[in-house]
C-alpha cells in the first residue's frame, strides 16, 4: 500500500513538470504521504475514544470557556491548509468534560478534509451529545491559504463561524456574557 500511495505523489510531481528522481525530490513522495496521513488523522479517531473516562459529575452551572485552541486543517476544496483558533464554551447541566479533551475534540475534527462551517458545527454537536449541557457555543476564526495564495489572494482576511445551542441561543444575557469574556482580555491573533 505504501509504495502505491507514494507512486501517486511521484506521478503528481511528474505532471507538474518536475523529475521525481531529482535529488531533492526523491524522498518527497514518502514525506508527502506521511504528512497527509498526519494531517488527516482525525478520521481514525472518535469522540468516544477521546472523551473516554473524562466526563465528570459536577454541580457547577456557570460558563466554561476554553479559548484560543489553535488548530490546523485542510480545505476539502483545494487541499490547502486553513488555520486559526477555536473557542468552545458550554454551561454544564450536571456534567463537565476534562479540559484537554475539548482541545482534542477540536483537533480531531480539524484533522480531516474540512470546511470551517462544518467543523464548527461538528465540535458543538460533539460537546452537546457527550455531556448534554444547557448550551454550547463554538466560535472559530481562521485564515485560509486557498484564499491567500491563490484566487483573490487576500492576505489579511479571516473567516469567523459559530454554532450556538441551548441557553446561548435562548438567553441573550448568556451570549453577552460569553462575548464580553472573549473581548475582555488580549488574545493572540491568527
Amino acid at each position: 500500500m505504501m509504495l502505491e500511495d507514494e507512486e501517486l505523489y511521484r506521478e503528481l510531481i511528474r505532471r507538474i513538470g518536475e523529475d521525481p528522481e531529482r535529488e531533492g525530490l526523491q524522498k518527497t513522495p514518502s514525506r508527502a504521504m506521511e504528512a497527509l496521513r498526519f494531517m488527516t488523522q482525525g478520521y481514525s479517531e472518535s469522540v468516544e475514544e477521546i472523551l473516554n473516562g473524562a466526563i465528570f459529575e459536577s454541580d457547577y452551572n456557570d460558563l466554561v470557556l476554553v479559548r484560543d485552541i489553535e488548530f490546523y486543517s485542510l480545505c476539502e476544496h483545494h487541499l490547502l491548509p486553513f488555520f486559526g483558533v477555536a473557542h468552545v464554551a458550554y454551561v454544564p447541566n450536571g456534567r463537565i468534560v476534562g479540559l484537554s479533551k475539548v482541545a482534542r475534540l477540536v483537533n480531531m475534527f480539524a484533522r480531516r478534509l474540512q470546511v470551517q462551517e462544518r467543523m464548527t458545527q461538528q465540535i458543538a454537536e460533539a460537546m452537546q451529545n457527550a455531556i448534554s449541557p444547557r448550551g454550547v457555543a463554538v466560535l472559530v476564526e481562521a485564515q485560509h491559504l486557498c484564499m491567500m495564495i491563490r484566487g483573490v489572494q487576500k492576505q489579511n482576511s479571516r473567516m469567523i463561524t459559530s454554532h450556538i445551542t441551548g441557553c446561548f441561543r435562548e438567553d441573550p444575557h448568556r451570549m453577552s456574557e460569553l462575548m464580553d469574556i472573549l473581548k475582555a482580555s488580549d488574545r493572540p491573533t491568527v
